[in-house]
């Protein structure tokens, strides 16, 4: 039922009909995912998913939402989001009255809208812009909209912040966040293994994504960010992700889960 050669037809079709490239993900734990799922949909095996998927726009985006891990919550990890807080944002702020903000594999918006919440108290008059990208078109209509987040998504949030940045709803049970924290943020489709979005951000912020990647697609898409940094910018990772080789890249460690770009670090060029 899963042969290795309806495997690889079906990482083929998914690169061709997606962009994504699955190959660059920790194969045991995804292929045990893509088992279960084939499982679940009656498929006989992988080259019939595929096909599937190839003549039914439906199940591609139910696989989209399926393999797409979507967890995240308003300044997850706490005593990270008081370091960006209290020294991070500051220190570029010093330098950049109007900061260029990536957040990398956004989810549900949660991420993006606690930077913007930050920005509007430590600078509210800036211009600061955030790109929020996620290659999950659900979950990015979902965080478009900025409402349904429930208690799981708030916790973190203090009261005073609840009542100033956000709007309940009138079930009672959800919350929606308020137009100018919304106007902060510009959402896009995006495939966090291809060319960046641009360049010459003051902080990136990719954070519990690449855990589910093999170490060669971390190597190459840590050196993406470090490219799309500006000299003196920073890169926001997950608890418990740790860039290695830094030294190679041009980042220096900046504080927990924290690094900056040597400000004498160039741009890599790559053959074409």
């Amino acid at each position: 039922m899963f042969d290795e050669v309806g495997y690889t037809y079906f990482l083929r079709t998914v690169r061709r009909l997606t962009g994504v490239d699955l190959t660059c993900y920790r194969q045991g734990q995804l292929r045990r995912r893509l088992e279960a799922l084939v499982q679940r949909v009656g498929a006989p095996g992988f080259v019939e998913y595929a096909r599937l998927l190839e003549r039914d726009p439906k199940r591609l985006q139910e696989f989209r939402d399926y393999f797409t891990i979507n967890v995240s919550e308003f300044f997850r990890d706490a005593d990270r989001f008081r370091y960006l807080e209290q020294q991070v944002l500051p220190g570029l702020l010093a330098t950049r009255p109007h900061l260029r903000v990536w957040s990398a594999g956004c989810s549900n918006g949660a991420e993006p809208y606690s930077v913007a919440i930050l920005l509007r108290e430590l600078a509210p008059r800036g211009a600061h812009r955030i790109l929020a990208t996620d290659v999950d078109r659900t979950v990015l209509d979902r965080a478009r909209r900025g409402d349904g987040y429930g208690p799981a998504d708030l916790r973190q949030v203090t009261p005073e912040r609840l009542a100033r940045y956000f709007t309940p709803a009138a079930d009672g049970q959800s919350y929606a966040v308020r137009p100018e924290v919304k106007a902060l943020v510009n959402f896009r489709e995006h495939n966090l293994l291809g060319a960046a979005p641009g360049d010459g951000y003051d902080l990136i912020l990719c954070r519990n994504v690449v855990i589910y990647f093999t170490d060669d697609a971390k190597t190459v898409l840590y050196q993406r960010f470090v490219d799309a940094l500006r000299p003196g910018g920073v890169l926001f990772v997950g608890g418990t992700e740790i860039v290695r080789g830094t030294e190679q890249t041009g980042l220096v460690a900046a504080g927990a889960s924290f690094y900056r770009k040597d400000a004498t670090a160039r741009r890599v060029q790559r053959p074409a």
